[in-house]
């Protein structure tokens, strides 16, 4: 799916969906989910109606529901190829000369 032309408001509700559906899918209520997490009720009702919530309150539910690994596919470790870094090569800064021996004069 093309998320680019969501608003946020519609993002925000589809990502609620879907921590319902993680929560669902892991056999826990709300009310379990919320005691877990050290979440109000409300605060996880919102969440998963795609209402507004804090990053705090989104992480903690990640946490409770054993999937905080997910913070690596939403935004990873950046890594850098090697193919890159040849890429992105500087120029030298400085111009060295060979010094002149006797041989050379």
């Amino acid at each position: 799916m093309d998320y680019s032309y969501q608003t946020p408001s519609e993002l925000q509700k589809i990502l609620g969906e879907r921590l319902q559906r993680l929560r669902l899918d892991n056999r826990l209520t709300q009310s379990e989910v919320a005691s877990k997490a050290g979440l109000s009720l409300r605060a996880l009702q919102k969440l998963e109606a795609g209402e507004g919530s804090t990053v705090e309150t989104f992480l903690r539910f990640l946490k409770a529901v054993g999937q905080i690994q997910a913070i690596e596919l939403l935004a990873p470790t950046p890594t850098v190829s090697p193919m890159a870094m040849l890429a992105s090569r500087r120029e030298p800064m400085r111009v060295r000369h060979k010094r002149k021996t006797e041989v050379d004069s």
